[in-house]
């Protein structure tokens, strides 16, 4: 009797903790990328918004409009906004334009300027900051790009490969971008030079959907329904084989966690990076993952595709 309680016991206890959300809120639409810059989390969505949402008072702050566009029939429809930034008082955001094309404008003081316009024709997949005076930019092509806001020019370009783009994050000294693709290869590139330092390839063999890098460590979240974990000053990489595709994941400040969409369900994972250890699976989430973010070491920020954000705390 004592052995059959011992052993329900430790079934318990190496099994995830579920965690329904501590708080949410709701935003214009559909979400695509978050970005934390001090108290405000910016959500980029697909409802021609970026939404400012308060972490102090647990308010909506405002939303940042940019025009509706005409699809291939000429109907109006909203313009998707596909990536978002902030610093200082400058928001950057990256939004779809007519034919195909799109558009990066700067929100300062509470005017719109638009940077690189769609009728440029470029099919620019994400951006951000590098400082206050130049952004970092990518195409769907794989081509990344180091472009100045006050001289606006382009300063250094790199074609990384014939892969198509997925993603990119910033190591938080933004002095490497790791760029992942559909080859499954996370490419890390000084982000003053446009030169390629290292290679991460050993775990995922089809398109990683996200990349995130903390503490010399990389997760890359595919298609090929793994998530990956790398280490930069060790070879001892893993990956771990979920029964779904992995569309989203983060890793928290010091890489000791990370978190990854998990299954048909839309819960998300959250294993110890060392271990390997499952410990908790995040619920109640409304639709297909989209990002996750750390706010800090227990606390998670879960959007999909649903107009409704999950704020959870691990200590609940």
């Amino acid at each position: 009797m004592r052995l059959l309680v011992f052993l329900s016991f430790l079934i318990l206890s190496l099994q995830a903790k579920e965690l329904l959300p501590s708080s949410s809120f709701l935003v214009s639409g559909g979400v695509n990328d978050i970005v934390k810059y001090k108290d405000n989390l910016y959500l980029a969505t697909s409802s021609s918004s970026v939404d400012i949402f308060d972490l102090n008072t647990k308010k909506m702050q405002k939303s940042i409009k940019v025009a509706k566009i005409k699809d291939f029939t000429n109907d109006i429809i909203d313009s998707k906004v596909f990536s978002v930034d902030a610093i200082n008082n400058s928001v950057l955001i990256l939004s779809q334009g007519e034919s195909g094309g799109r558009d990066i404008f700067i929100e300062k003081d509470g005017k719109l300027e638009n940077i690189i316009s769609s009728d440029e024709r470029l099919f620019i997949a994400y951006a951000k900051f590098l400082d206050e005076n130049k952004i970092i930019y990518a195409l769907l092509s794989n081509q990344i790009f180091i472009y100045d806001l006050k001289e606006k020019r382009v300063l250094n370009e790199l074609h990384i490969s014939y892969s198509s783009f997925s993603h990119f994050t910033l190591s938080n000294d933004l002095k490497y971008v790791f760029v992942s693709d559909e080859s499954g290869t996370i490419t890390k590139i000084d982000t003053k030079s446009l030169r390629i330092i290292d290679e991460f390839n050993k775990e995922n063999v089809d398109r990683v959907f996200k990349v995130d890098y903390k503490n010399n460590t990389i997760l890359a979240t595919g298609q090929d329904r793994r998530a990956a974990i790398y280490f930069e000053k060790s070879s001892n990489s893993y990956h771990k084989s979920i029964d779904f595709l992995v569309y989203a994941g983060a890793l928290n400040s010091d890489a000791s966690k990370a978190a990854i969409s998990y299954n048909e369900n839309n819960d998300v994972l959250i294993f110890d990076v060392s271990s390997q250890k499952e410990e908790y699976i995040l619920k109640e989430n409304s639709s297909l993952i989209t990002s996750i973010l750390f706010l800090n070491s227990y606390e998670i920020v879960v959007a999909s595709d649903d107009k409704k954000v999950n704020i959870f705390n691990l200590k609940e």
